[in-house]
């Protein structure tokens, strides 16, 4: 489900999870401990991708929605100490976004420090509205720090899943990139940020994602995200989801 590679410095972990990289409790804290592992092991940057076409197609609902309430508290809390992990990551976190990036999928983005998506026709954005699951509180504040308020609102409050070229002009993303170019691209603005003095740089993006981590609780984060699991709206728009999902297998 996660391959990871290193050179000069740089580690890269890919989303290997066919067919849509979709994130489960096995998934996610396999990508947390990778990312604290490579950390430790004294990387200077973490590059995280996926497969060609899909970066993740967000949360495996099918495997997630039959897990009564302690395993999926258990699964958001996972899901919450990772997306922190990235926000205050000691190195930084690039995220190589290789296709579609919907909800999940734009979540852990959002929580990197720079976005290189590819180009194509593909989609990216927080569309958990749509089956009926309100955004979290820390997502929304994650959000808000990449898009800014107002666009943070009306993007997620209405479900909205845009295109690489919409997602660069709002800021969603910094940086797009034809396909084959896309890993390169990545290590290359890497490369560049690391030939700069490293701890005046560390410290300088630590501070600016201060006011963020401070209000990232992944316990309390996952309660609420738990109580609006199970809320009669979003049990029946999951359920909606994945009967739609088996229709088409």
């Amino acid at each position: 489900m996660l391959s990871v590679s290193a050179s000069d410095g740089i580690v890269e972990l890919t989303l290997d999870r066919p067919p849509a990289n979709a994130l489960d409790t096995a998934s996610v804290t396999a990508l947390r401990a990778a990312h604290h592992q490579a950390c430790t092991d004294g990387a200077r940057a973490v590059i995280l991708t996926g497969r060609p076409g899909m970066f993740s197609g967000g949360l495996d609902v099918p495997a997630l929605l039959p897990l009564p309430r302690e395993a999926i508290q258990g699964f958001w809390q996972a899901f919450f100490e990772l997306t922190r992990a990235l926000a205050t990551s000691p190195v930084p976190v690039v995220a190589a976004i290789s296709g579609h990036a919907p909800a999940g999928g734009a979540v852990l983005a959002i929580h990197c420090d720079y976005r290189i998506a590819a180009r194509g026709a593909f989609r990216i954005g927080l569309n958990e509205v749509s089956v009926g699951l309100p955004v979290p509180d820390c997502i929304m504040l994650a959000f808000e720090q990449v898009v800014g308020r107002r666009q943070a609102q009306r993007l997620a409050m209405t479900a909205q899943l845009v295109s690489p070229e919409e997602a660069l002009g709002l800021g969603l993303v910094d940086e797009l990139a034809d396909p084959e170019k896309l890993m390169p691209a990545a290590r290359e603005w890497t490369q560049r940020l690391l030939a700069l003095p490293p701890a005046a740089m560390n410290r300088t993006r630590t501070l600016a994602r201060a006011g963020l981590a401070a209000q990232l609780q992944p316990a309390a984060d996952a309660r609420l995200a738990t109580d609006l699991w199970f809320s009669a709206e979003t049990q029946a728009g999951l359920r909606a989801l994945v009967a739609r999902l088996a229709a088409k297998k």
